[in-house]
């Protein structure tokens, strides 16, 4: 073997890859309704500056922009699930940069709302119906024949 040709990196496992499919899900998953909780319980305090007729249109607007990211990035309550949801996208990133495109996607999106239902359970007190854990059941079968399909 010639020592100047670069060798590929192995593979990695299938608990890996599973690994991955399940982190970027939960991530993107459970996190969501915990931050549409802290959304719909945030109240904006009060903003002079947003309602001060000197101030023109646009500069109102930009700051009711900027005073509302402001005010919801500075809750834990919103600020963690958040960077909980974006770190799961970095590693959706890293996914697809090494699995199959096609199983990647469907995958991660189809966990996703898996573990959506499961956060409004645990966030929410929401009741899971029976349809619901129908359609989970369907969606985890379509996961297994997406994978079935690629290992032919």
């Amino acid at each position: 073997m010639d020592p100047d040709t670069p060798v590929a990196p192995p593979e990695p496992s299938l608990f890996r890859w599973i690994l991955g499919f399940l982190l970027v899900g939960a991530c993107w998953g459970l996190t969501t309704p915990f931050m549409r909780r802290a959304a719909m319980n945030y109240t904006p305090p009060e903003r002079p500056s947003l309602t001060d007729p000197n101030n023109s249109w646009l500069k109102r607007k930009i700051l009711g922009i900027y005073f509302a990211v402001i005010g919801v990035l500075s809750r834990p309550a919103y600020a963690v699930p958040l960077l909980l949801n974006v770190t799961g996208s970095i590693w959706f990133f890293i996914l697809i940069g090494k699995a199959e495109l096609s199983l990647t996607v469907p995958i991660t999106n189809s966990l996703a709302f898996l573990f959506t239902v499961v956060g409004e359970w645990f966030a929410e007190k929401k009741v899971i119906n029976r349809d619901t854990w129908i359609g989970m059941a369907f969606v985890l079968g379509g996961i297994a024949l997406c994978v079935q399909s690629k290992t032919k």
